[in-house]
């Protein structure tokens, strides 16, 4: 129910005169702005809308909402069904219910024990007659009158004086024939719009309408016609009316069906352009060196898995073309992908090429080097390392300089290393091959910085343990060819997974200190917390890792070594701290949950996950993929203190499956999309953003792309599909 007062104020005794004021019931005053909206297009900014005022600005901007393109793309995130109308008689307790009358009487008391003012009418149809309650709403004396017509809705409750009709929302009406009114809050399907403090659906819904009303018809739609016609979608003046006051549930649907389309359409144009963008790119051809490749596959300890040799021979192949690759890389933790991107390395390197393998993290492109160099021991090779703060060739220290003179040189064959890679200075001789871990998006702009060679683009591999669902991949990820190690090593132990309810806590410290006297180590993971400013989520997560870090060292383990690691720490103290744990030094790490993915410790066999719930169920999966590498039998033990039967059922989706793609689509059925890989933060709508879940709308509208695109690469005979492909790229961040 919308609990809103007059004309934009909320029921928590707002000032219904700020903005827009109210008078028989706020269209008068919408009116007197006919002749200014005539001037008005899409980019108009709210400041120029009549009657928002500064207060109700700043109110906007805070939804994200800065021109009336945006107030038009505010969409309702459901509806307040109020089209059943009813005789005051048929009204029943409990009940959602819609009603015509003319006020007898309207007045405001002052209720003794909680000092609150009622403003408590009588409102009569010709079955009977009703009281009407408002809480804090003293203003409404002024502006409903005896005898107006009223349309009211809201929620039947039953009180000592018989039933009455609860903070309704309200309309004053001409006559009791509505055709000849229009609704607005009442006697129709109500949109109901996310809120700010202070900016109700009821304000939202006067600002719209006239503008809608008076714009509609004015706007061009950037879908092709052949594309509504083919697809059966609404034109953009139809469903943005019908989103926003639909005539039918059915429309409602239509409309929301439309914009999911559109903007799912466009999204599949921008990643098929890049594609083709990439295809018209010259790559150097890197020939498949079989002898190098035996030999490397021989000098591993352990045997490739099938998968592996199978996505290894997918790339050596993308290699060996004129064109860059561009692939993703996906697998579980341990599933050894990072194997896989050595081989194709060392394929490119003794082709005369050079190769760049970026991570996230210090630690991790530490971590990466020292594995690379092992697995690269006997092949002579010259591997570097390069960080905001280290310079290694080879193992040995060598300053910055030198190392960057040897790399232009065509002196270092393998550079490993931060986004210190990309800086300025970082100038490559032959730079061949670009590996990137965890961070799957790298155009072609950035490529380039990293190459000198003004005609040719890096070969690209992308690495993740994130499984990302099938629609994502087609959608978000389309520009990039998909293989995926689905196979982990032989021999390996399944990691034993528990959900532990807050009466098993105890039971369960006593088993971690029981896994420490045998020689095991333990990480323990904290939750994200969600903080209202985003800005200090780093902070909220810092501070319960502190929280846990001092209840476990000075409560629960206190006669063992526990440490805790962050991410506002130091890079010295994070590697330091990280060192201290290979070398068994510490028995418990204390982690924020976003601490180093690919973090290899062998002798780790638990992992604790506090607050599991606050998770998804990949993360859970890739959490629980720090333990198990090594040969004891590893558990990871998920605690929640949440009562939820639902919770508990996700959870134990966990504890029988070990296949990350089916635990990923069920976190996209459950979660949403916006938890993978950082979707959320490219800004996609809600609408289109929860539509990601349905693959077979995903598939029409990559079709639809590609119909479009064999026929016009350029779209040049859709600007507006151009101008509209261009405000996309403004709000996303594919690169």
């Amino acid at each position: 129910m919308d609990k809103t007062g007059a004309c934009g104020a909320s029921n928590r005794g707002s000032n219904p005169l700020e903005g827009i004021r109210e008078n028989s019931n706020c269209k008068s005053q919408i009116s007197k702005s006919k002749v200014k909206i005539n001037f008005m297009d899409l980019s108009t900014p709210v400041e120029k809308i009549p009657y928002v005022g500064a207060g109700y600005q700043k109110k906007l901007k805070k939804l994200g909402i800065r021109n009336i393109r945006d107030l038009f793309f505010h969409f309702p995130h459901r509806y307040e069904d109020f089209s059943n109308l009813l005789q005051i008689s048929e009204a029943k307790i409990g009940e959602k219910v819609c009603v015509l009358g003319k006020i007898q009487r309207i007045e405001n008391t002052k209720t003794w024990k909680k000092k609150m003012i009622l403003t408590t009418a009588l409102v009569k149809d010709d079955s009977g007659s009703l009281r009407v309650v408002w809480f804090n709403q003293p203003y409404l004396v002024n502006v409903l009158k005896e005898g107006d017509k009223i349309c009211l809705a809201g929620k039947i409750s039953m009180g000592p004086e018989g039933l009455y009709l609860q903070n309704p929302a309200y309309e004053k009406i001409k006559t009791f024939d509505l055709s000849k009114d229009k609704l607005l809050h009442t006697g129709r399907l109500v949109p109901v719009y996310p809120e700010t403090e202070g900016l109700s659906s009821r304000w939202l819904r006067f600002i719209i309408r006239p503008l809608l009303t008076k714009l509609k018809n004015k706007l061009k739609d950037p879908l092709p016609e052949k594309i509504r016609s083919k697809y059966k979608l609404l034109t953009l003046s139809e469903a943005l009316f019908q989103i926003h006051f639909p005539s039918t549930k059915k429309l409602a649907r239509e409309a929301k069906k439309r914009f999911s389309f559109q903007e799912l359409f466009i999204l599949s144009l921008v990643v098929l352009r890049e594609k083709l963008k990439i295809a018209k790119e010259n790559a150097f051809s890197i020939p498949i060196k079989l002898e190098i490749i035996k030999r490397f596959v021989n000098s591993l300890p352990f045997k490739l898995t099938n998968a592996q040799k199978k996505v290894a021979w997918q790339i050596l192949k993308d290699l060996e073309k004129k064109i860059p690759m561009n692939r993703l890389l996906e697998g579980d933790v341990g599933s050894g992908k990072t194997v896989v991107a050595v081989l194709a390395a060392l394929n490119v390197v003794k082709a005369g090429y050079q190769v760049a393998f970026m991570a996230p993290t210090e630690i991790l492109a530490k971590q990466h080097f020292k594995e690379v160099s092992n697995l690269l021991k006997n092949f002579k090779l010259k591997i570097a390392l390069l960080t905001g703060k280290e310079s290694k060739i080879n193992r040995k220290k060598i300053s910055r300089k030198k190392l960057l003179e040897k790399l232009k040189n065509g002196e270092v064959d393998i550079l490993i290393g931060t986004h210190a890679l990309i800086q300025k200075e970082v100038k490559f001789g032959k730079l061949a091959f670009v590996i990137l871990d965890e961070q799957h998006r790298f155009g072609v702009r950035q490529r380039a910085k990293l190459c000198q060679q003004p005609n040719f683009i890096p070969h690209f591999l992308s690495m993740t343990a994130t499984p990302i669902p099938r629609t994502l991949a087609l959608t978000v990820y389309g520009d990039l060819d998909l293989s995926i190690i689905d196979e982990l090593p032989k021999g390996r132990k399944k990691v034993i997974t528990k959900v532990i309810p807050p009466k098993k806590r105890k039971m369960a410290y006593e088993f971690i200190k029981g896994e420490v006297k045998k020689g095991r180590q333990v990480f323990v993971i904290c939750p994200r917390i969600e903080a209202k400013n985003t800005k200090s989520l780093g902070w909220a997560e810092v501070k319960a890792v502190k929280e846990e870090y001092k209840k476990l060292s000075e409560e629960v383990f206190s006669d063992l070594r526990v440490a805790m690691l962050h991410g506002r720490l130091s890079s010295e103290e994070k590697e330091r701290i990280m060192e201290d744990f290979k070398k068994r030094k510490i028995d418990i790490l204390v982690s924020t949950s976003v601490i180093e993915v690919g973090i290899d410790v062998p002798n780790a066999t638990v992992i604790m996950i506090e607050g599991a719930e606050r998770f998804g169920l990949a993360q859970l999966h890739q959490f629980r993929g720090r333990v198990g590498r090594g040969k004891h039998q590893s558990f990871c033990l998920l605690f929640t203190d949440s009562p939820a039967k639902r919770t508990r059922k996700r959870l134990e989706a966990l504890l029988t499956c070990e296949d990350g793609f089916t635990l990923s689509e069920k976190d996209l059925e459950i979660r949403g999309p916006g938890d993978f890989s950082g979707v959320r933060q490219w800004g996609i709508p809600d609408l289109p953003m929860a539509s990601l879940k349905n693959l077979y709308l995903v598939e029409k509208t990559k079709n639809a792309a590609k119909e479009i695109l064999s026929e016009d690469p350029e779209l040049k005979t859709y600007p507006l599909l151009r101008k509209e492909l261009a405000k996309f790229r403004e709000r996303i961040h594919l690169e």
